[in-house]
């Protein structure tokens, strides 16, 4: 189908924009084109544009109710924007860095767990969220020498897609898309490799019910029918920015799937457990998250029947 002249035209500015990230780090230093170009680019989208500003306020006021001060809400968010545009524009590096730069950017902590994991030779399902500069972690531990994989989704502009795409393979990540999930993932899994889910976005009425920040959430439940299936254990693992804008990749112990179990529980319980492990990280890094996102659109159907 033939786009609008107007859709034409978006995509054309967002492609010019996504360039200019890129071309951004190649003509200044990279710290310091993540340090102020983040904090410009940030502040901009908080406060002079107010992109999805006010549904970032409103996140933050659901998860942590009255223990931030409409101050603290804000300034969390502002951070949460600059952090985003931060990493954005490291992503935009990446097939620049090298593994040598890339491994003294981002450290590793727990890799025991990661190692352990990976040496059953079921592969490992990977499970993080839109928390720090995820793009850079999948970049960071493939120069580490974990292999890994991407399950990504398609965006609605081609180009943009297929630029994304191409910086992810420039550093080494594998990409498996969402067409043929089931099939790609079983066999990056056979092969002994890390297959990497963000998992933390409204999954409408493909999701379950759990609970992130004592909200009942609709979540992909993916990265558990993965290990119930293959018997894959799952790692949460999380990117944390340190003041100098180096980064620690932080793995957690697997998660491991009990394949006796009733199906539908285990997918529940493995499920609770990946998205526990993203609101601890959250709680403790929240200028981290990318609060942006309409996290708690979907209701349970209880709550629909009850509203009506």
């Amino acid at each position: 189908m033939a786009l609008s002249y107007w859709k034409r035209l978006r995509h054309r500015i967002e492609l010019a924009g996504v360039r200019l990230l890129i071309r951004l780090p190649a003509v200044l230093p990279l710290r310091w084109s993540v340090r102020a170009g983040g904090e410009i680019l940030g502040r901009i989208a908080f406060d002079t544009v107010r992109i999805r500003r006010r549904v970032t306020l409103e996140n933050l006021e659901r998860a942590f109710g009255g223990a931030l001060s409409p101050a603290e809400r804000a300034r969390i968010g502002r951070r949460s924007y600059i952090n985003f545009a931060k990493s954005m524009i490291e992503f935009a590096s990446i097939g620049r860095l090298g593994g040598q730069r890339l491994r003294r950017l981002v450290a590793v902590r727990d890799r025991r767990h990661i190692d352990g994991a990976l040496s059953r030779g079921k592969g490992v399902v990977v499970v993080t969220g839109h928390f720090g500069s995820w793009e850079l972690l999948g970049a960071a531990s493939v120069a580490h020498g974990m292999p890994a994989d991407f399950l990504v989704g398609e965006q609605s502009n081609k180009s943009i897609d297929d630029l994304i795409n191409g910086l992810r393979r420039a550093a080494g990540i594998g990409i498996i898309a969402r067409g043929i999930a089931a099939r790609g993932v079983f066999a990056s899994l056979k092969a002994g490799r890390m297959v990497a889910l963000l998992s933390d976005q409204d999954a409408r009425r493909a999701g379950i019910f759990v609970e992130f920040f004592g909200i009942p959430s609709s979540t992909y439940p993916g990265a558990a029918q993965f290990a119930l299936r293959t018997g894959a254990p799952i790692v949460c693992c999380f990117i944390v920015r340190n003041p100098d804008e180096t980064h620690e990749a932080i793995f957690l112990p697997p998660i491991e799937p009990d394949q006796s179990a009733p199906r539908d529980e285990e997918t529940a319980r493995l499920t609770g457990a990946y998205t526990r492990a993203l609101e601890e990280a959250v709680r403790k890094h929240p200028d981290h998250y990318f609060w942006a996102h309409r996290r708690w659109k979907t209701r349970p159907p209880r709550e629909n029947a009850v509203a009506l």
